[in-house]
């Protein structure tokens, strides 16, 4: 009798034990049916050998560079060969499952060297896709994703603040604040004295638990989440001054304080900027320092001579002002996680990241120049009907859309429908 209680109780923990594992499998497959990352076992073996990435970076074809990471096959190296490649192995990488991090560097055990990181951030910077697509092309756990543009992205930032070539730098002679005349004037002769245009770029930005910071990023007159910039390009396409990641609640005169205090105290007399008329001209010592159209119905009087070169003065300065919106297309264009609303309770990464961008932007206008970027590069980023919607009308999409359309996922994907 004892011994038929003593077995019917172990059937009893058995079948308990085969129903509790039963139930933690039943969990494990519910989480995998909503997981939205991959793991070894779905990924290519090594990511060193036989990628997606692997396949693009030993092709060496600048059309493919461009189209997923914004630079040519030549600029590309040069980012390696001048800083970052150095930086990327000189430290360890931090991480919190390891006590190695504060350790040597080991870059033989990484899984992508210097090139492959750096195709890792700037396909990062360059496309608004998610990280399950990244682990898909880099053959990476999203851990590693996660950890490398963490690690890489100082690294970059690092590298180009010792680039003369992606500087952002005002004219300090004469002769440089003339040289930007001359160019302008060649195709608008009224604008002498103009040395370049002026303009706000507003960024989305994530909506914060923080009731300070909430009401700093509202942007009230467009009813949504913003970090607002102040950026002024040459005629060259060059950024000469920025200054980005103020709160989206923030006035453009105040954002463009720093900006004013370089017309005041760095301009020399007789040169100026141009602007669109709702940007403010900031106080009256500097108003002659920027130029903008005259505002719809405005009068003004004078001779029939005096009106018409007013009126032509006029239609130079709309034609002009567009620089400094092609100049933030081009930024946000070409730069896809600029569209993606960025953190907004983390301003140091927030930051670093504008700033990388508008670095970039800067070394490959310098190493290409702007006439190329317009004629090659943004030739390669608006090939299809979808790209052609995205580069004009991102700013009015739902970011979903943007996501769904964005170029370098695309690239891969048909990289892999070819083959």
């Amino acid at each position: 009798m004892a011994d038929d209680e003593v077995q019917q109780n172990l059937i009893i923990l058995a079948a308990l034990l085969a129903g509790s594992q039963e139930a933690n499998q039943l969990r494990i497959d519910h989480r995998n049916l909503h997981r939205m990352y991959l793991c070894r076992p779905q990924l290519l073996p090594n990511p060193r050998k036989d990628t997606a990435w692997q396949r693009l970076y030993l092709s060496e074809n600048d059309r493919a560079y461009i189209t997923t990471m914004g630079f040519d096959v030549k600029t590309f190296d040069y980012i390696v060969t001048h800083g970052f490649g150095q930086r990327w192995l000189a430290g360890p990488i931090n991480r919190t499952d390891s006590s190695n991090s504060h350790g040597a560097p080991r870059p033989n055990a990484r899984s992508l060297d210097t090139w492959g990181a750096l195709g890792l951030i700037l396909h990062y910077l360059n496309s608004t896709m998610r990280e399950i697509t990244l682990q898909e092309v880099f053959a990476l756990i999203p851990s590693t994703v996660s950890r490398y543009i963490t690690h890489g992205l100082p690294i970059l930032l690092q590298t180009l603040r010792n680039m003369p070539d992606a500087s952002i730098r005002w004219p300090e002679h004469l002769e440089e604040f003339q040289a930007n005349s001359d160019l302008i004037v060649e195709r608008h002769p009224a604008l002498s004295g103009a040395f370049g245009s002026i303009d706000g770029l507003n960024l989305p930005v994530q909506t914060s638990a923080d009731e300070d910071t909430e009401n700093a990023t509202y942007n009230g007159w467009k009813a949504d989440h913003f970090i607002s910039s102040v950026l002024v390009f040459s005629p060259q396409g060059l950024i000469i001054s920025a200054n980005i990641n103020a709160p989206g609640s923030w006035h453009d005169s105040r954002v463009a304080l720093p900006i004013y205090r370089q017309l005041e105290e760095d301009t020399p007399d007789g040169f100026y900027l141009v602007a669109d008329t709702a940007f403010p001209r900031g106080a009256r010592n500097i108003q002659d320092r920027i130029q903008a159209p005259l505002k719809s119905g405005q009068r003004f009087t004078g001779t029939a001579e005096q009106i018409e070169a007013q009126l032509e003065y006029n239609r130079q300065l709309l034609s002009f002002r567009q620089t400094a919106e092609w100049g933030n297309r081009a930024i946000q264009g070409s730069f896809g996680r600029l569209r993606v609303p960025l953190e907004a309770d983390n301003a140091n990464a927030r930051g670093d990241l504008i700033e990388i961008c508008v670095r970039l932007h800067n070394l490959r206008t310098r190493r290409v120049g702007v006439n190329q970027i317009a004629a090659v590069y943004i030739r390669q980023w608006t090939q299809t009907e979808e790209d052609i919607l995205v580069w004009e009308t991102f700013s009015d999409m739902h970011f979903k859309d943007q996501r769904e359309k964005d170029r370098v996922a695309r690239f891969h994907i048909s990289a892999v429908i070819d083959e």
